[in-house]
């Protein structure tokens, strides 16, 4: 078991505007945790998988990204096309160079953020991350602040999965029943259609190792 579970999402139809939350793309990718220590990181599913055959992605990071103890971000590992837009078939069938977008810090050299308020959180993430080359594919998860309908509908028409709402003062908690991350999904998201039948047909090719237990929760149900 991880010692740290990645924060849960819950469900609602329509989006709002709140000044006390802000909201971000959901990235149609991998949850997962980044696990980053001196020389080398580790990219760990939300049931506590290593994602082995992202080892040249988390190796990348390690070297982008050194610092002096034990930092752990959550985000998702995407593949995004020319134009930005997460592609999930070249993510899940290794076409493309993955990237990880990192949206929360639950951890930066060893000091525990997960009491923090997100907002502060986020703000020591961007600090950490402006330390990273451009060319990193580590890279950081941006938000707006209180807009999201405006956000939503621009999702929509851009054909994006949809966003997530996140309350700015909660801190980061392993409970499904506490938590303030909500997802608003685009129900017309084009990358969805036969998106079960894809994973039953290459069930057994097991394109990425570990896939066939978790990626199902990853990018339909609980991801990002």
């Amino acid at each position: 078991m991880l010692p740290f579970q990645p924060m849960s999402l819950r469900c609602r139809r329509d989006p709002f505007d709140h000044a006390d939350w802000i909201f971000e793309l959901k990235y149609d990718g991998f949850r997962a945790l980044c696990i980053i220590q001196p020389g080398r990181a580790q990219l760990i599913s939300r049931n506590g998988n290593p994602f082995a055959s992202y080892s040249d992605l988390a190796a990348s990071i390690a070297a982008d990204l050194n610092g002096s103890g034990k930092t752990i971000l959550d985000g998702e590992i995407v593949c995004v096309d020319k134009r930005g837009r997460p592609q999930f078939k070249n993510l899940l069938f290794r076409r493309g160079d993955p990237c990880f977008y990192a949206f929360d810090a639950l951890m930066i050299d060893e000091k525990d953020l997960r009491r923090e308020r997100l907002i502060d959180r986020k703000q020591e993430l961007r600090r950490l991350l402006s330390r990273v080359p451009a060319t990193s594919p580590l890279k950081y998860a941006d938000h707006v602040d209180g807009l999201g309908s405006g956000l939503f509908q621009r999702v929509c028409k851009m054909d994006l999965e949809g966003i997530v709402a996140k309350h700015k003062a909660a801190p980061y908690i392993d409970s499904r029943e506490e938590t303030t991350w909500v997802k608003i999904v685009n129900p017309n998201y084009s990358q969805r259609e036969g998106r079960e039948e894809l994973f039953e047909r290459d069930r057994h090719k097991e394109p990425v190792a570990g896939w066939h237990t978790c990626a199902i929760a990853c990018a339909e149900t609980e991801a990002s």
